[in-house]
């Protein structure tokens, strides 16, 4: 799972700062693969941060020790809602080679009710 969560940042020194202990209190957790803080090249107090989780599981109890719920949740509270934060990913890639992925989500899972999907019985494409 990757978490994107993009922010436009007044004070950078003190958003980089918190940034930081974000990504160290985040990438400590198990099931967390890395992290990265970015600054976009286009507008000067825009910001994104990245993390990247082995799946849904490892990311929802990476938020769960006191610390991250102390530091990191406040910082993710501040970022920009106009889009999702968690992405799954569908195709990745390293050294010219590139996987698919299979999705976790069921193919009808934003057509049915709370109760009704059976699971990706039938992933998502």
């Amino acid at each position: 799972m990757l978490l994107v969560c993009r922010f436009r940042v007044s004070d950078p020194e003190t958003f980089i700062v918190r940034a930081e202990q974000a990504l160290a209190l985040l990438t400590a957790q198990p099931g967390c693969l890395k992290g990265t803080l970015a600054r976009s090249t286009d507008e000067d107090d825009r910001w994104v941060l990245t993390v990247e989780f082995e799946s849904v599981v490892a990311y929802r109890r990476a938020m769960s020790p006191f610390p991250v719920r102390e530091h990191v949740i406040p910082l993710l509270s501040e970022a920009l809602t106009d889009e999702p934060a968690m992405y799954e990913p569908t195709l990745t890639s390293a050294d010219g080679q590139v996987e698919t992925h299979t999705s976790v989500l069921a193919q009808d899972a934003f057509t049915v009710r709370l109760g009704e999907a059976a699971g990706p019985a039938t992933p998502r494409r």
